[in-house]
């Protein structure tokens, strides 16, 4: 029997051959695949035992049905119209139709999600039916949900790390707290929330609401931002108080957002609730790794889309980088307030002698400490002369600051104990500064204010001055004519040349005439040539010559390249008039 069987695919002559009725049947039985034939008008004429199986159907049962009436289904588990089917065009049009997805309806009344092929019978030429191919895709649709469902969690993970990323450039490009926090609220609604709202701690007992944001709501109500009412001495329910005392971020649900405050702080966080509204919250601690800042509300007010655990370890993410942001902006600002001061007192009050006007303006850089290397000074010499200096130690930072602080007191001791030209007390503090000092180089000018010179012009004094890598003074008469001192230049502060020597240079002041000293952060603009910022500056300041000392000083301010990058200072000597 066996080897009859062995025979049936291939004749022994190697010639084709037809499989016999029970290879074929025995194939169609032990498929894993549903199949079925129907008659030219729909009926089931055979099905296999996997169509039965899968369809929960005996096979007698669906022998003689009609496959469109009891099979077909749509998604909703209605019948579709005969017309529109699919499966009853194969055998009125007679060619093959494949579907990847359909549901077939079982005995149990449930929908089997299947992918089907269907195609038609016509041994003879003439439409005998339709064979039916179907697979149950259960497993798969599980899969492809299971991978859907890994995709839309990869995806709310990539927004969270793009969330977190952008909300710490944000943050960063900013060290004023208040400014920190807006741009925070700004950033969370209406991405993650209808409404938020920043408390932060700016003192011991200082609690105050420095942010709110919400949809639709432009501007906000000034009142939200007074101070807050004090943390109460006893326990409380208030998610705000619990936050604010050290727990972790809360889940606020309708019930808890509805409970009556218990104390006064408790009815300033509900009072935004009242007027903003709201389901579902998160209040989590802006909390640093020394202490607790203060705490960050977020709101929706949609009861169909609530906050979850999940969206809780995000809103937690968010506060702490907020925390490290709004703690550095803090430190930053205490340690303006020390460096403002010190900077008060580097730069002394500068002298009024022998009818000479000075004024003098520091703009601090923009970034960093907000006080750097750039300095002024004007003083009297043991002579009776009067002498001023400008310089610029690199960098804008506390560093700089100090050395700045040593370069100007070792030149003013210097030139206070030494009756010598401009060129050697520079010669002198060059060589101090190798063996007494940390600052690596400096441009200095340093200027002597003399009387007029035996025979000269009485109302004129003299200008004696020596230059280390400056940029060049400018003189502007008293009737508009400015120029460049440009004489009197050597190197900088800093470089050791011997066969290099400082000179002088010496040049008349005339009555009524605008000295003007400054730094680069002047006239230096990044991408810009600095002859054409110079020239700019010359023609400006021509046009001063019969403003006040005061208004010169704010005039060439306003010519500051902005935004600016470095620190500037000015020092400005106006010359008596004639006869004065």
């Amino acid at each position: 029997m066996m080897a009859d069987r062995g025979d049936i695919a291939h004749r022994p002559d190697g010639s084709g051959g037809q499989p016999q009725e029970w290879l074929l049947r025995a194939a169609f039985d032990g498929t894993g695949m549903g199949i079925y034939l129907t008659d030219p008008a729909g009926h089931i004429t055979w099905a296999n035992p996997a169509a039965a199986t899968l369809l929960g159907f005996p096979t007698d049962e669906l022998r003689g049905a009609d496959a469109h009436d009891m099979l077909h289904r749509r998604l909703d588990g209605t019948l579709p119209p005969r017309s529109g089917c699919e499966l009853v065009t194969v055998c009125r049009e007679g060619r093959s139709v494949r579907s990847e997805f359909a549901t077939f309806a079982t005995a149990g009344g449930s929908l089997l999600p299947v992918s089907w092929l269907a195609s038609p019978l016509d041994p003879d030429g003439e439409p005998a039916g339709v064979v039916v191919v179907f697979i149950d895709i259960v497993e798969r649709l599980d899969a492809a949900g299971r991978q859907a469902e890994q995709l839309v969690r990869a995806q709310k993970l990539t927004e969270q790390f793009r969330l977190l990323t952008e909300l710490s450039a944000v943050l960063t490009q900013t060290l004023d707290v208040n400014e920190a926090m807006t741009r925070l609220g700004r950033l969370l609604v209406p991405r993650l929330a209808d409404w938020a709202a920043v408390d932060m701690f700016l003192g011991p007992r200082d609690l105050r609401r420095l942010a709110v944001a919400a949809s639709g709501v432009e501007p906000v109500d000034p009142s939200w931002f007074a101070e807050l009412p004090s943390l109460p001495k006893g326990a409380s329910r208030s998610a705000l108080v619990r936050v604010l005392r050290g727990e972790q971020a809360l889940l606020l649900g309708p019930e808890q957002i509805a409970a009556p405050p218990d104390g006064p702080l408790a009815a300033a966080h509900d009072a935004l609730f009242n007027v903003l509204g709201g389901s579902s919250a998160i209040v989590a601690p802006l909390r640093t790794p020394r202490r607790v800042l203060g705490a960050l509300t977020v709101a929706r007010t949609s009861a169909t889309r609530p906050y979850t655990e999940a969206d809780v370890d995000l809103v937690a993410d968010i506060a702490r980088t907020a925390a490290l942001a709004a703690d550095n902006a803090c430190l930053f600002g205490q340690q303006r307030d020390i460096v403002d001061t010190m900077q008060r007192h580097l730069l002394t009050p500068l002298p009024q002698v022998d009818h000479l006007q000075l004024a003098a303006r520091y703009l601090a850089a923009p970034a960093g400490s907000q006080v750097g290397g750039d300095w002024y000074d004007a003083f009297v010499l043991p002579d009776g002369v009067t002498a001023i200096a400008i310089g610029d130690v690199a960098g804008h930072d506390l560093e700089a600051a100090g050395q700045m602080a040593q370069l100007r007191n070792m030149l003013r001791a210097l030139a206070c104990d030494h009756k010598e030209s401009p060129s050697l007390i520079l010669d002198r503090l060059n060589k101090v500064m190798a063996v007494a000092s940390d600052v690596p180089t400096a441009s200095v000018i340093l200027a002597r204010i003399e009387p007029p010179r035996p025979g000269g012009e009485p109302d004129t004094r003299m200008l004696r001055w020596t230059s280390a890598g400056h940029l060049p003074p400018l003189l502007v008469t008293a009737h508009g004519q400015a120029r460049y001192l440009e004489e009197g230049q050597s190197l900088l502060l800093g470089v050791h040349l011997d066969d290099v020597a400082r000179r002088d240079a010496l040049v008349p002041l005339p009555p009524g005439s605008t000295l003007l000293l400054y730094t680069d952060g002047l006239v230096e603009v990044p991408g810009t040539n600095l002859d054409t910022s110079l020239a700019r500056l010359r023609r400006h300041a021509g046009t001063l010559a019969r403003s006040s000392l005061h208004d010169f000083c704010e005039e060439v301010l306003a010519l500051a390249p902005s935004p600016r990058t470095d620190d500037i200072a000015l020092l400005a000597l106006r010359l008596p008039p004639p006869g004065r």
